[in-house]
């Protein structure tokens, strides 16, 4: 796991789990790396914000039959529902709630963001609606929705997580996750009452499955400050 402390005052923190068959410290180099459309990155928006970047661990694959860092085991990216039965999420799920509730114990769960790309999404948004709480946010990069009929079961009339805050966002070009996968994931959200704020991005991007340059870091941006994090100045729109 990988931690950046806030540089002054500890007012919230960002859980964000990075992608199968990477590591904690190779995404959060990378993730620190985005800019925005001043050149800033995350990190100089928000002093106040502890970075927690989990590592999932070794997997064996299946498919591959070897060992690979991920959140559980899969088929393929293409077809991310097929063979959905072997794909076992719950230790996943459950490192992150514990994860969650260390944070909360420092700060309120009020005071988490949590978030993912690709399979860290998929398995970040059933950690936070199996955890039945409402968290401060919850941002979504280039993903998709697992066991979609598990989701169809929530109660929406006592789990507190459908009222988190939620942010998606989604290259039209992601040569990984298709975009149609993304748009799958915001409507199942939208189906148990949850309002996820969408963004979606033209074509033409260097990198389409990861953080769009520099509009997806503005709207990260700008949701963090949206959802009550403190921002170095403001952020840009």
């Amino acid at each position: 796991m990988e931690t950046f402390s806030p540089r002054g005052e500890h007012t919230h923190t960002v859980i964000f789990l990075h992608g199968r068959d990477s590591t904690a410290k190779e995404f959060a180099e990378e993730f620190f790396e985005s800019q925005a459309s001043g050149e800033e990155t995350l990190l100089d928006f928000f002093p106040s914000v502890k970075w927690v970047f989990p590592s999932a661990g070794l997997l064996n694959s299946a498919r591959f039959g070897c060992e690979l860092s991920q959140w559980f085991d899969m088929h393929n990216t293409e077809k991310p529902h097929e063979q959905e039965d072997d794909q076992h999420l719950l230790p996943s799920m459950k490192r992150i709630q514990d994860i969650i509730a260390q944070e909360a114990a420092l700060i309120g769960h009020d005071k988490i963001i949590l978030g993912g790309i690709s399979q860290g999404c998929a398995v970040a948004i059933h950690a936070l609606l199996s955890g039945h709480r409402q968290l401060g946010g919850f941002i979504g990069l280039c993903s998709w929705l697992p066991k979609r009929e598990d989701i169809k079961r929530i109660d929406r009339t006592t789990n507190q997580a459908i009222k988190t805050p939620l942010l998606l966002c989604h290259s039209q070009d992601d040569d990984v996750i298709n975009v149609t996968f993304g748009i799958e994931l915001r409507d199942s959200l939208k189906s148990i009452g949850m309002k996820p704020r969408w963004c979606e991005y033209a074509p033409g991007a260097e990198m389409p499955h990861w953080v769009n340059e520099p509009q997806g870091v503005d709207d990260m941006v700008a949701f963090l400050g949206d959802v009550g994090v403190p921002a170095k100045r403001k952020p840009p729109r």
